[in-house]
């Protein structure tokens, strides 16, 4: 069923045209995931579709009645209630009925007989309803949500003025989660979660009874939520079917049948011209008139652009620095803080150095988390995560020297140079220019040379004198990499790179740590990150206070994980008898069997998706040549063909991705 539909939108701002020619249809039980470069018009589509905004051209019809529920980026006014009072404002009819059940209880010890007879009868009607409608459950479902984003239980009365922005966002995002609106349209939600959050979020969505659009950079998230992507690139929207990792897919193969049919065009172009230029003025002028009409009628109605290539942060790191092959180590490290400050001891070792505990803990300091004895070599990439405030940050501090271990040790190998991104780029004068920034980072470089290299993290002409603190945060992510990548350095340690950076910028940073020839720490909430390109993954438990080292990426610590929870539960081995091997081995055949016959069904749907997906492509020209023409009968019919065919396709990307 549909919910919204969009047709023809458009919106300028002045002489900008931020896009035109927007269609697009919502239908309950879409969760779509809508992701393109910085600036595209992203938020501007969800402000119109949310009828927050007036587009410039072009109509959305909702669902009558249909309830939505929005995100923006910025958090409202924050108001004089309490965070528990704002959320009780969603169940304002249940508190209202509330009142009138325990007004009804009063009226039940009246001692006219007559009285509470008739009060009884009305409240046990109205109790019933009450409860039906979950007027015993919402006090849980407000805990439940509000534990799910984060919010801790000595918060919950707190004043929302007293919330940070990131607080008051998320504290919306409940309010709209306990709605429970039909369609949900979220600006980058998953801004101000820590990982645990976000795993709450992400299993919240899936079970989600309506639909959704979110916007997101966030490529784990968008694989494991959504199940349709929208790109907005160019000032036009394009439409995948499945994840993200899918899209990429169906990406990819049309830039290359894109770039095929361009070829083609161009070298068919090319021979006719030649033909034409040949024979124009020889015994087959006739013949060459004739196919110069052609091809001027092609190249009027039919001629194809080359596809287009976004412009690209460039970013490329070679450490010519070789550190030793012991990178990082620890033993008995604890993590915390002290009562008392005492400076970080450090002492030279075999060519590298170790920072040690300079006395025993005492009971006033705070414990963050004790660590597993941790060894990354040369080469290795770790990931490090745990939510929010469970010792992070603090880890790095110590390893740069900058507070001393709680106990035990940290050693940091010979030849080892650390290049330090911090999460809020707080090494950067908020008075200095991008080009002196760069600068100052490396003093070698001229001005044409500093210029140049800032061309490659797209900072281009007059952006070079703007100040730091006139920078987006992706401007200051972005001018912050530049930096790193001139220093001398062999160990990255990274506080949440991907902050602020659309995914084709996350993309680019991907592809230099899976090639940097060094070692990198990577402390990051971006699991789609972490899965990439780490050799181990580091994992804080706050429960427990301990931070233990899995090998391998993000899946591999998933995978075990989940193998340890399996093994904890079975108390009694299971012996395997031969029978049951035998047993296995035919299951195996069997298995493979299927395998073979999925795989060929799933090459059949494929084929027929493929001309659905043209039969579609033409019913969009058909579609678009019946509107301009205002035949609204023909509208109507190939609306509902349009959206049959969408269903169509729907059941078979379903059936292909059950089989794949």
């Amino acid at each position: 069923m549909s919910l919204l539909t969009a047709r023809n939108l458009a919106m300028s701002f002045g002489p900008l045209d931020v896009f035109q020619g927007v269609n697009c249809v919502i239908s309950r039980g879409d969760r779509i995931g809508l992701i393109g470069p910085n600036g595209e018009g992203k938020t501007t589509l969800l402000r119109i579709l949310a009828g927050e905004l007036e587009p410039t051209a072009g109509e959305v019809y909702r669902k009558r009645g249909l309830t939505i529920g929005y995100l923006p980026q910025d958090p409202p006014p924050p108001g004089d209630k309490t965070l528990w009072e704002d959320m009780l404002e969603v169940f304002s009819d249940l508190l209202a009925e509330e009142r009138k059940l325990a007004a009804l209880e009063a009226r039940m010890a009246d001692p006219d007989p007559q009285v509470a007879q008739a009060a009884l009868e009305q409240y046990a009607r109205r109790q019933q309803a009450f409860e039906l409608q979950g007027g015993y459950e919402y006090p849980t479902r407000i805990r439940q949500t509000l534990t799910g984003l984060g919010f801790r239980p000595e918060m919950f009365d707190q004043p929302l003025a007293q919330l940070s922005g990131g607080q008051r966002t998320r504290a919306l995002l409940a309010k709209i989660l306990l709605r429970q609106p039909e369609l949900l349209l979220l600006d980058e939600p998953t801004n101000h979660l820590d990982l645990t959050a976000i795993e709450w979020l992400e299993n919240t969505l899936l079970t989600w009874h309506g639909a959704m659009v979110v916007v997101s950079h966030d490529r784990y998230f968008l694989d494991k939520v959504m199940n349709r992507i929208w790109e907005m690139m160019w000032g036009r929207l394009s439409t995948y079917r499945g994840n993200y990792s899918q899209y990429l897919i169906q990406r990819e193969a049309m830039l290359e049948r894109m770039k095929k049919e361009y070829e083609a065009q161009q070298a068919f172009i090319a021979k006719e011209t030649e033909f034409i230029r040949r024979n124009i003025a020889g015994q087959k002028s006739k013949q060459a008139r004739g196919r110069r009409k052609r091809l001027e009628r092609l190249l009027q109605r039919q001629r194809l652009m080359a596809p287009r290539q976004r412009q690209t942060m460039r970013l490329q790191m070679i450490s010519r620095i070789r550190s030793g092959e012991l990178v990082l180590s620890t033993e008995n490290l604890a993590i915390g803080y002290r009562s008392q400050p005492h400076p970080p001891i450090r002492r030279e070792r075999s060519g590298g150095y170790v920072y040690e505990a300079p006395a025993p803990p005492g009971p006033d300091d705070l414990l963050l988390f004790r660590a597993d004895d941790l060894l990354l070599k040369r080469g290795e990439r770790a990931g490090l995560v745990g939510p929010n405030g469970s010792g992070k940050t603090t880890f790095i501090r110590t390893l740069l020297g900058q507070i001393p271990p709680l106990e035990g040790r940290l050693r940091i190998g010979a030849s080892v140079r650390i290049g330090y991104l911090a999460q809020a780029q707080e090494t950067l004068a908020p008075d200095m220019t991008v080009l002196d920034a760069l600068m100052d980072a490396d003093p070698r470089l001229s001005i044409g040379e500093a210029r140049a290299y800032l061309a490659r993290f797209l900072f281009t002409g007059d952006e070079v004198f703007k100040t730091i603190d006139t920078l987006s945060g992706g401007q200051r992510s972005r001018l912050a990499l530049a930096r790193l990548s001139r220093q001398e350095v062999n160990f990255l340690v990274l506080d949440e790179p991907t902050n602020h950076l659309d995914i084709e910028s996350q993309e680019v940073l991907e592809a230099m740590l899976r090639d940097f020839n060094g070692t990198v720490l990577l402390v990051s909430h971006d699991r789609y990150l972490i899965d990439a390109i780490a050799t181990q993954v580091w994992v804080i438990d706050p429960q427990i206070r301990r931070l233990q080292a899995y090998e391998g990426n993000y899946s591999a610590y998933l995978a075990e994980k989940e193998q340890r929870l399996h093994a904890q539960a079975s108390t009694q081995p299971k012996a395997r008898s031969q029978q049951a091997a035998r047993e296995q081995a035919r299951e195996a055949r069997r298995q493979r069997k299927a395998q073979e016959k999925r795989q060929q069904e799933a090459q059949a749907i494929e084929e027929r998706i493929h001309a659905k997906e043209q039969e579609l492509e033409e019913l969009t020209r058909a579609l678009e040549r019946a509107s301009q023409a205002q035949r609204i009968e023909e509208v109507q019919k190939l609306g509902e063909r349009y959206q049959a065919l969408e269903r169509e396709l729907e059941e078979l990307i379903e059936s292909w991705a059950a089989l794949v």
